[in-house]
């Protein structure tokens, strides 16, 4: 069991982490390619359904975004003229399948009725209209992704299953910089297996591909942040199993051999698993034994802090502790899912350590447990980088997002190679940590 940290006069959030639950619907438009968003809201809102697109490396030139850009005296007066006009004038410019029509705290204070106003224009329109109330109050950007999520089940359509055939859910919901690096491991690994990945929810992905999603033969979950209540629908709804729901993600030597293992045996690929664990543990072995023969001594007995969200955050704590021998002592986890607070918590059962842990972490908690905790090391983003400076921790890894690293090739850090994407910033950060900035040269 672990120990979870309590903070006192944190009734409100100082520096939050997360963004509101809007960013985390429109990250779901976002990864429909025939959908457009017309957003119920004042201007400043469309930046932040702006953000979701840049996730997903959408460029304007393929972004369909309409504002009903209210006003205060649309707050006082009501919109509801202003909003049908606008899903009428966006269905004739964009012609798009699909429009979400995403109401926001201003449309929620209004108390506008979404359902009625879509149904009273949809004889009007081509596009089928999904509406969605996505403002602040309703959480924050994962809680966003499973209200968005929910809001496509409707459009599942039920069919003959294929054998060996999955869906991908939630990939987006990761801080790995290059998520979509982690999205093509998974999708190379699976085609080496003679799995089809039949859909990515929602990445990448046509109104059609949805629609098709309903005869896949399984689900995999690609984050422990959000889209567990959409995977487990979809399990009730159209029989389709998930799988691989209860362990920590490919992440270091051990979570992947698990977690390769277990879709081996679920799709009777075993021999080709084994295969793929030999390899790349060999490739693995080769790298650190040619290019960084002091990695483990290095890291021997390091008290680690890891502030992370679920999906990684987790997920790499066996890595730390059994293959680079660090102590994880602080685990700040940026989501507070009841769900991935028992993964942890088996996690750390099966591994004996008993870290201090705090969920739903916003910048102020994290930087009181870092002041609090005696730490050597900070895995975390550019921000704990900041934070350990400030404090005088000696060493922090900027890995995760927001980062301060230029990255122009995607890499992954699930699987194999990932592990060792990982450890290339870790070997870096700690010897800029340890070089000296303080050598005068002189001249003779």
């Amino acid at each position: 069991m672990y120990d979870e940290l309590e903070f006192k006069n944190c009734d409100h959030s100082k520096d939050p982490i997360l963004s509101c639950a809007l960013e985390g619907v429109a990250s779901v438009a976002a990864g429909i390619k025939d959908a457009s968003v017309v957003i119920h809201s004042p201007q400043g809102c469309a930046a932040t359904v702006g953000a979701a697109y840049d996730a997903h490396e959408v460029d304007f030139t393929r972004r369909k975004i309409a504002c009903t850009r209210l006003f205060e005296t649309d707050v006082i007066m009501g919109a509801s003229e202003k909003l049908k006009s606008m899903i009428r004038e966006a269905d004739k410019t964009f012609q798009t399948k699909v429009i979400f029509v995403i109401g926001t705290c201003a449309a929620d204070i209004i108390g506008e009725d979404m359902d009625g106003i879509c149904k009273d224009v949809q004889p009007e329109v081509n596009a089928k209209l999904i509406p969605i109330l996505a403002g602040g109050f309703r959480g924050n950007s994962n809680d966003g992704i499973n209200l968005g999520m929910q809001a496509l089940l409707p459009f599942i359509k039920t069919g003959d299953k294929i054998p060996n055939s999955v869906n991908i859910i939630a990939p987006q919901s990761n801080i790995n910089p290059t998520w979509w690096a982690d999205l093509k491991w998974v999708k190379d690994t699976l085609q080496f297996l003679g799995i089809k990945v039949l859909s990515v929810l929602p990445y990448d992905i046509s109104f059609s591909d949805l629609e098709n999603a309903g005869r896949a033969s399984a689900n995999i979950l690609l984050s422990s942040d959000a889209g567990y209540e959409f995977a487990y629908k979809m399990q009730e709804n159209y029989k389709i199993p998930l799988i691989l729901d209860e362990m920590p993600l490919p992440i270091g030597l051990n979570n992947t051999a698990k977690w390769l293992r277990s879709i081996g045996k679920y799709f009777d690929v075993e021999e080709k698993v084994e295969l793929l664990i030999e390899k790349g543990e060999e490739k693995v072995a080769d790298v650190l034994r040619k290019r960084a023969l002091m990695i483990i001594p290095r890291y021997r007995n390091t008290r680690v802090a890891v502030s992370a969200d679920a999906t990684i955050g987790i997920s790499i704590i066996r890595m730390l502790f059994e293959e680079l021998e660090m102590i994880p002592e602080l685990i700040l986890i940026r989501s507070n899912q009841t769900s991935s607070k028992k993964m942890l918590n088996d996690e750390l059962e099966k591994l004996k350590i008993h870290p201090k842990v705090a969920f739903g972490v916003d910048g102020y908690q994290i930087q009181e447990s870092l002041e609090n905790s005696d730490i050597d090391v900070v895995i975390g983003s550019a921000w704990e980088k900041y934070m350990a400076e400030e404090i005088g921790i000696k060493a922090a890894f900027d890995v995760f997002s927001p980062t301060n690293r230029d990255v122009y090739v995607d890499r992954a850090y699930f699987g194999y190679d990932g592990m060792l994407n990982m450890l290339e910033v870790f070997a870096n950060d700690w010897e800029r940590a340890f070089r000296s900035k303080k050598i005068n040269f002189e001249l003779y």
